[in-house]
């Protein structure tokens, strides 16, 4: 007899969590309508969570191990998982049901058909370190799958119009009966020729022959948001790709922002350096910052040292919930490498005052 554990690629004793997230991913990996499927497998994988996924049944199998099957301790069936009273639920034995509902039942969702979407779109784009802080709006060109503008998107040639698709019957999926361990089971898959929507083009568009969706370029208007950050993306729903009987995809702009010669960001704040001369630090002055507003007139108090902060107020960055940050200038005092003999007797003189 198979070991359950074993099975499911577990260790004896699993949480029923365990098990539970061991047999979705078998069970999805195995699926018989999937690429990589194994009906084999799949009955192997539904069988060890048939009693492993049931408190009873796995207190039963810890207990007597290999010879669970024959103890008539579960009942018929694989290892006492009696089928016949499953399919009940799906309405009794040979009953035709879909797939998806089997999935739902052990507690995990169904795995049923997915509206199609289309492609998402990524693009960089660069700003000037103003552009970043203020905010700007950009209109940009992009090549990418549109509907097409001379079929709307219908493939149809114009005026001759669709008929109903002779694959799905016009009902845009197609059901498949298949045979399993569990009885006659039907599976429900989007048409590839009408790509769900039921019809098709009596003639093809001769734009895009047929496909609904021509490659083209489209203007987009990007708004950058003030205060936004290098590195930062945007997301601007609905404006990917698109794709036939589908929601298209999404668009993602990734924001490069560019370097200042003089200003740097340090969060909502924005911060330069001011060199100013050994006598405006001790007698005090009046200079003039550039900042992204213009030219502000700052007051330099006498006294001041080498690499203090002065303060603009809400010369910084916009902020909707803080408001607008603050320009840190940081002193530079300036120290002159050479002095005149005036210059030297002077300071001399101050030193002698203990200055």
């Amino acid at each position: 007899m198979t070991n359950y554990y074993e099975t499911l690629g577990l260790a004896k004793g699993a949480s029923k969590d365990e098990v539970k997230k061991a047999f979705r991913k078998m069970a999805a990996k195995y699926h018989p309508d999937k690429k990589t499927g194994n009906e084999e497998k799949y009955k192997e994988v539904t069988e060890a969570y048939a009693v492993l996924g049931d408190e009873k049944k796995k207190a039963e199998y810890d207990t007597y191990g290999q010879s669970f099957n024959g103890s008539g301790q579960a009942g018929a069936g694989f290892g006492g998982f009696d089928f016949s009273q499953f399919q009940q639920g799906f309405g009794g034995q040979g009953a035709e049901f879909d797939i998806n509902d089997i999935f739902e039942n052990f507690g995990f969702g169904g795995q049923r058909q997915q509206k199609q979407r289309g492609r998402d779109v990524s693009i960089d784009i660069n700003l000037k370190f103003e552009e970043a802080i203020f905010g700007v709006t950009r209109k940009l060109l992009i090549t990418k799958n549109n509907t097409c503008e001379h079929c709307t998107g219908s493939g149809a040639k114009k005026g001759s119009g669709t008929e109903s698709c002779s694959t799905c019957g016009g009902q845009g999926k197609i059901r498949e009966n298949r045979q399993s361990i569990m009885g006659a089971f039907t599976t429900v898959r989007e048409c590839s020729v009408c790509h769900g929507s039921g019809d098709i083009p009596k003639e093809h568009c001769g734009y895009c022959a047929g496909a609904g969706l021509a490659r083209t370029e489209e203007e987009i208007s990007i708004k950058i948001p003030a205060g936004i950050q290098n590195g930062e993306v945007i997301r601007m729903t609905g404006r990917g790709e698109a794709v036939r009987s589908g929601e298209p995809g999404d668009l993602y702009v990734k924001v490069h922002v560019e370097q200042h010669a003089t200003i740097k960001r340090e969060g909502n704040n924005l911060n330069t350096k001011l060199p100013i001369k050994l006598t405006d630090a001790l007698l005090g002055a009046t200079y003039s910052v550039t900042t992204l507003d213009g030219t502000v007139d700052i007051k330099i108090p006498a006294g001041i040292t080498h690499g203090e902060l002065l303060r603009i107020k809400e010369k910084g960055v916009p902020n909707e919930r803080n408001g607008r940050g603050d320009f840190m200038v940081k002193i530079s005092v300036e120290i002159p490498k050479k002095l005149s003999r005036k210059a030297r007797k002077m300071v001399e003189e101050l030193k002698d005052l203990g200055i």
